[in-house]
């Protein structure tokens, strides 16, 4: 397979030359290195990349430019390579142009001449963006390979942790991919019970569970130790910061999460009011980063769903989906929020094959050239449209509300605003779903009245609960399930802190457990909070573990 293509386009000949150097000298193993001396010849190449099926990966333009701009360039070749990263080369007396350029032209970065040095000002950030369009590729096929039916029972929980956790696999549809039922017949499998994963070695997974997944896959299902310093239940934002302080000050840490690291976060399709992301990370680049730091610093990650904690002689045990028992001196709650549940007709009997909870990331491609239904109005559901948007034939957004502008950041508002396939029905909610093993049609209620509208897919978000059903009595919590900590524990009715000395910041009703995230109430529901609140425990945790 050719090496993909990164094109530097600039008519100062001296420049040019300077540019294409430092590419290959830093890039020239994996990558072409291509030029052009003007933004119309670049256009001209880019053709005749495409009608020989070339990949460019970056264009690197110089704004000032006869005849077309490096802006003007940039927005022309989207159309012929739109999944390319776009980089713009100005002058320091272009710099407003340059960031306004991000939105009209949606180029991902700008530099400013001169970049010496390059391993500080240049291949930093090409590198960042290079590792972002390699992981938007489809991920090479290494012989893992999963047959189901799409709308199936199973099938959706088994793709969705495959993708999260960046597994390479097949999918293999009966109904797209008939000749799958003579891998299945080859094997002796029964092509009535699926899902089925097929492996490389032969061996085979009917009907798995995800801690079944887990295990076969290489993932972590067991704990190395009996007893830690801290135990971190959820992996979001908040339970991989807590995972990256804790691991790195030297206490022995165990973050447990049933599905993948991230949380609700790792499925968001692009964060873009992030502290120090100017053009946005994606929940899942962001949720691996932070999980390659936790483990390189010493902490441990373990695939399992943590079912109860109990709290013997100062010290606290928890209890796994499996039955087994790890101990540890403290318990950090990072489990987060869910999305709330529509509690309409036809929700239990749709859910998985048609109506999804989440942005669901792994359909995307499967919904190309339909009718995506998105209901809510926040941050997540915007992101999600905006995702949708790129593959789906029309995305409609359902908002109960009579604008977004109260639940919404501006960004995001904004840039549906200006983009075509998406529309806003707002005082609109969804009633019921319809269909015939599948979803086929909604009801919907409109300020004109009730309507059935013909729909496949259906992704709601519409506002958050905590997981907490599994605590203990012991440890106090709102009307909504929410974890009461710190100075919340003395100003609701009654004194709920029963202990002589005042709780720390985070801390819950019970001494050495606590609380960080959306789960804590009062939180704030963005993720740069949930990451201060998970890397501030470990401080309280420090001072706790001195008192013992």
């Amino acid at each position: 397979m050719a090496k993909p293509i990164l094109l530097a386009v600039d008519d100062d000949v001296s420049v040019l030359e300077t540019v294409v150097q430092d590419l290959r000298r830093q890039y020239g193993k994996d990558y072409r290195i291509l030029r052009a001396a003007s933004g119309q010849a670049a256009l001209d190449i880019c053709e005749e990349l495409k009608n020989r099926g070339d990949v460019v990966a970056l264009f690197l333009s110089d704004q000032r430019m006869p005849g077309l701009t490096g802006v003007d360039f940039l927005a022309k070749v989207m159309a012929i390579y739109p999944d390319a990263k776009r980089v713009l080369l100005t002058a320091y007396t272009d710099t407003e142009a340059a960031i306004r350029a991000i939105n009209s032209a949606r180029i991902h970065y700008y530099l400013t001449k001169p970049w010496d040095p390059p391993e500080e000002k240049l291949y930093p950030v090409l590198d960042d963006l290079l590792v972002a369009w390699n992981e938007g590729r489809t991920p090479l096929y290494d012989g893992l390979r999963l047959i189901s039916n799409r709308w199936g029972i199973g099938d959706h929980e088994a793709r969705n942790f495959l993708s999260r956790n960046l597994i390479p696999f097949k999918w293999l549809d009966p109904e797209r991919n008939p000749e799958c039922l003579q891998l299945l017949c080859d094997q002796r499998l029964d092509d009535s019970k699926l899902p089925v994963l097929l492996f490389p070695d032969g061996s085979s997974l009917v009907q798995p569970s995800v801690t079944e997944i887990a295990s076969k896959v290489g993932l972590r299902t067991q704990a190395r130790q009996e007893s830690y310093d801290v135990v971190i239940a959820g992996a979001g934002p908040a339970g991989l910061a807590a995972a990256v302080y804790g691991a790195s000050e030297g206490l022995r840490t165990l973050i447990i999460d049933s599905l993948a690291p991230g949380g609700q976060a790792g499925s968001s399709s692009k964060i873009e009011n992030y502290l120090g992301f100017s053009q946005g990370i994606s929940g899942e680049r962001l949720a691996k980063e932070a999980y390659i730091q936790a483990i390189r610093l010493g902490a441990e990650f373990m695939t399992q769903r943590v079912c109860s904690i109990r709290s013997e002689n100062r010290y606290h045990i928890v209890r796994l989906a499996d039955g087994q028992e790890v101990s540890c001196r403290v318990c950090i709650i990072a489990t987060g929020v869910e999305y709330r549940r529509l509690d309409i007709p036809g929700e239990m009997e749709y859910f998985g094959s048609g109506l999804f909870y989440g942005a669901a990331l792994t359909e995307a491609n499967l919904c190309a050239d339909q009718i995506v239904h998105i209901v809510g109005g926040a941050n997540s559901a915007g992101q999600a449209a905006m995702y949708f948007a790129r593959s789906a034939a029309q995305v409609r957004m359902l908002v109960r509300g009579d604008s977004l502008d109260r639940s919404m950041s501006r960004y995001l508002i904004e840039q549906i605003q200006q983009t075509p396939n998406i529309s806003v029905e707002t005082n609109t909610q969804l009633k019921g779903l319809m269909g015939n093993g599948s979803l086929s049609e909604i009801s919907v209620e409109t300020p004109a009245g009730r309507e059935s509208r013909r729909a496949h897919s259906v992704f709601a978000f519409i506002g958050a609960a905590p997981k907490t059903e599994w605590l203990p009595e012991r440890i106090a919590r709102d009307a909504k399930g929410f974890v009461l900590a710190g100075p919340d524990l003395k100003t609701k009715a009654g004194n709920l802190w029963k202990y002589e000395r005042d709780p720390y910041l985070l801390e819950t009703t019970v001494p050495g457990i606590f609380v960080a995230g959306d789960v804590r109430f009062g939180s704030v529901k963005r993720v740069a909070s949930s990451v201060g609140e998970g890397s501030i425990a470990i401080q309280f945790v420090h001072q706790y573990l001195a008192t013992l």
